[in-house]
């Protein structure tokens, strides 16, 4: 039996370019929602769950809002696991012009991929603020790393199941870290999963700790073939 399971989640489909321009925080386009409500159908097959977290922003908040309801769990929203942020000038900009910096985005040097999109949030500052969140949020629920050269083990008290309604790289990063991998920043692609595509990862028991092992990831079953995007 696992004694934690983190099920990942990620949103529906967003509508980024509403009337072809910028949005970075947009809303789930009719097929998000329809997608959002197939995974809320097919959670009920999850078993007991304690909780659900989910992102500040709206893409995520109503992915979570059909989960919530099958499940009979007000989730919680927890802004460490927002989605890596954009340049604010990509507000309201021209789609050729975002398209055209996320083609180009991945062939800049190591450096610049560390410092993020000009302009928005660095992947160092990322991963830093979704790593120390989960690890805080983690201790007040009695589960932290041993602290005796063995970092990828954990010391479990508690044994949650929770449900993370976020981002692709968001769970990336979340996946990456519990699984003890050296960080990216290019999570995003090297888990890359559709949109409310599922993962699992739950803890076995090793040596005299518990360490995490992924179960399931980017699965999504719940949907028509037709309508899964990415």
């Amino acid at each position: 039996m696992s004694l934690v399971e983190l099920i990942l989640v990620r949103h529906g489909q967003p509508d980024w370019f509403p009337r072809g321009i910028g949005s970075n925080d947009p809303h789930l386009t009719d097929l998000g929602h329809q997608q959002a409500q197939r995974v809320g159908e097919v959670s009920r097959r999850w078993g007991k769950i304690d909780e659900i977290w989910v992102s500040p922003l709206r893409r995520a908040r109503a992915t979570a809002l059909p989960l919530g309801e099958a499940l009979g769990i007000e989730p919680v929203v927890l802004d460490w696991t927002a989605e890596i942020g954009n340049p604010p000038a990509w507000e309201g900009s021209p789609v050729d012009l975002i398209e055209d910096a996320w083609a180009k985005g991945n062939l800049r040097s190591m450096e610049e991929l560390w410092e993020g999109m000009p302009g928005g949030e660095s992947f160092r500052d990322f991963h830093i603020r979704v790593v120390g969140g989960l690890i805080e949020d983690f201790r007040t629920r009695a589960i932290e790393r041993l602290e005796d050269g063995h970092p990828h083990l954990w010391d479990i008290k508690d044994e949650p199941r929770i449900v993370v309604v976020a981002h692709g790289g968001t769970n990336a990063v979340i996946t990456g870290a519990l699984l003890g991998l050296e960080p990216t920043p290019w999570e995003w692609d090297r888990f890359d999963s559709p949109h409310t595509g599922v993962a699992r990862l739950s803890t076995l028991r090793i040596a005299h700790g518990h360490a995490f092992s992924l179960r399931a990831f980017a699965d999504v079953t719940h949907l028509d073939p037709e309508m899964v995007t990415k």
